[in-house]
C-alpha cells in the first residue's frame, strides 16, 4: 500500500506601512484586510468547499492536512470569520488533520531556542483550542529543519515532523520512505517529494512545460507508476496555490476535483493523514536515520536557509531583530505585551524573504510575492520598524532616557 499525503501551507504575513505612518501602527491593516479576504474569496473558501465535499463523495476516503500560521489565523478571524469557520467544517469531517508550527510563522529555530519553543508551544494550544485535537505532527516554518531542530521537537512531544525531501538530504535515498532525523530517538520524518508536488504548485500554469496542460488522469497516471515498495508520497504546497497563484482560469480547481477519483483506481493508493501514513511504519534499519548538520528547506533551488538569511541585508536584518529578545521579553513582562506581539510579527519570515537579492527563476519567485520596489526598499521599511520597535522598548526599560525617533532613508 502507498499512501498519498497532500499537505496544504496556510499563510500570510502582516504587511507593514512605512515610516511616515507609525502612528497607525507598524502593520498595514488596510492592506492586510484586502488580501485576506481577497484570499479567502478565491482560495480558502471555495477549495474548503471543494475538499470537503470530496471527503463526502469519497467517504472518507479522501483525506488531508493543513498548516495555518498563527498570524494568518489572526487575519482570518479579524477579517474574514467565514473562512475561519469552514476550515473548522474540514476538522469536523474527521478526514483532516491540522498540523503545528510556529505561532508566527517565523525563523525563531535558527534565531532563538526558547522563543522558537514558546511559539510552538503557544500555536499547539490555539490549534487544540480552535479545531478540537491536539497536534502531534510539527512542520517548521517553510519546512526548515536540521538535527537539533528535530531533536527540540521531539523534546515537545511531537511524533511525526514534516520536511523537505531534497537530494542533498537523501544522498541517493528515496523520498517516498519514512525516516529518522539524525540523533532522535522516537520522532519520524516524512518528507515532500518535491518533483510531484511542484507539478501542482509551480508548473501547473506554465505554458511553455512540455506536460502542459496537466491532466487529472495524467498526474494520477505518474503517481501510478511509482515502485510498489513506495510507502508514502508527500505532496507538499502552498494552499494559496488553489485560486490565488494559480487562477481558477487555470483549470485548478477542476483538477483538484478529479485526483482523488484518478489515483483511487489503483487499489495499491490510499489517502492519509500525516499522522496515519507513519503509524505502524518505522523507519528502515541502517539507512533510515537522514543526518542534516546544517538546515534545510524547500524553498528556492538550494533547499537551505538562503532565500531568507543569504544575503548581508537579510543576515543584518535576522540578527538585529533577535538581539533584542530579552528586552522585548522584559518589557512584555512590565505591562507592555503589545511591544511583544509588535516583535513576534516582525520575526515572521516573509519579512527576510522579501530582501532576497537572487536572480533568475527563484529571483522571479521572490519578486512575485514582494511588495516592495527593490529588497533594499524592503529592508530599509523593515529596519525603521524594528528600530522604532527597539526605541520604545528602551523607553520602557529606562524611561529616564527618552530620545527623538529617526528613521533610514
Amino acid at each position: 500500500m502507498t499512501d498519498v499525503v497532500f499537505y496544504f501551507q496556510v499563510h500570510q504575513p502582516f504587511r507593514l506601512r512605512r515610516f511616515k505612518d507609525f502612528d497607525k501602527g507598524y502593520f498595514d491593516d488596510e492592506e492586510n484586510a484586502r488580501i485576506a479576504r481577497r484570499v479567502a474569496e478565491r482560495c480558502y473558501l471555495p477549495m474548503n468547499q471543494l475538499l470537503l465535499r470530496l471527503i463526502r463523495e469519497t467517504e472518507g476516503r479522501f483525506r488531508c492536512a493543513f498548516g495555518i500560521s498563527g498570524v494568518a489565523l489572526d487575519q482570518l478571524e479579524r477579517w474574514a470569520p467565514e473562512a475561519l469557520d469552514s476550515f473548522r467544517d474540514l476538522a469536523e469531517s474527521g478526514c483532516v488533520e491540522f498540523i503545528c508550527e510556529t505561532s508566527h510563522h517565523s525563523l525563531a529555530s535558527l534565531g532563538n531556542q526558547a522563543e522558537f519553543v514558546a511559539q510552538v508551544r503557544a500555536q499547539r494550544e490555539r490549534l487544540e483550542d480552535l479545531f478540537g485535537a491536539k497536534p502531534t505532527t510539527f512542520r517548521n516554518t517553510e519546512l526548515i529543519f536540521s538535527n537539533a531542530i528535530a531533536h527540540t521537537v521531539e523534546e515537545l512531544g511531537f511524533e511525526l515532523l514534516l520536511g523537505e525531501g531534497s537530494d542533498g538530504l537523501l544522498e541517493g535515498r528515496s523520498a517516498r520512505a519514512i525516516y529518522r532525523p539524525a540523533g532522535c530517538r522516537s520522532l519520524k520524518l516524512l518528507l515532500r517529494d518535491y518533483a510531484f508536488s511542484d507539478d501542482i504548485a509551480f508548473r501547473f500554469s506554465n505554458r511553455e512545460w512540455e506536460c502542459y496542460p496537466l491532466m487529472a488522469d495524467t498526474f494520477s497516471g505518474w503517481m501510478h507508476t511509482s515502485a510498489a515498495e513506495d510507502d508514502v508520497i508527500g505532496l507538499f504546497m502552498d494552499y494559496e496555490t488553489f485560486g490565488e497563484h494559480q487562477g481558477t482560469a487555470t483549470g485548478i480547481f477542476e483538477f483538484m476535483q478529479h485526483v482523488p477519483a484518478h489515483i483511487l483506481e489503483d487499489e495499491r493508493f490510499a489517502f492519509a493523514l500525516p499522522r496515519e501514513a507513519v503509524s505502524g511504519r518505522e523507519p528502515k534499519e541502517g539507512d533510515g536515520a537522514l543526518d542534516a548538520p546544517v538546515p534545510i528547506s524547500w524553498a528556492d533551488a538550494e533547499r537551505d536557509t538562503s532565500a531568507w538569511l543569504g544575503n548581508t541585508l537579510q543576515r543584518h536584518a535576522h540578527d538585529a531583530t533577535y538581539a533584542i529578545t530579552h528586552d522585548v521579553l522584559q518589557a512584555a513582562d512590565r505591562g507592555h505585551p503589545e511591544l511583544l506581539e509588535d516583535w513576534r510579527k516582525l520575526t515572521t519570515s516573509d519579512h527576510f524573504y522579501y530582501m532576497c537579492t537572487k536572480y533568475r527563476s527563484d529571483g522571479d519567485v521572490h519578486e512575485y510575492f514582494s511588495p516592495y520596489r527593490s529588497p533594499h526598499d524592503s529592508f530599509v521599511v523593515f529596519m525603521n520598524a524594528l528600530d522604532d520597535l527597539t526605541e520604545r522598548v528602551q523607553e520602557v526599560l529606562h524611561p529616564e532616557k527618552k530620545s527623538p525617533r529617526s528613521k533610514r532613508g
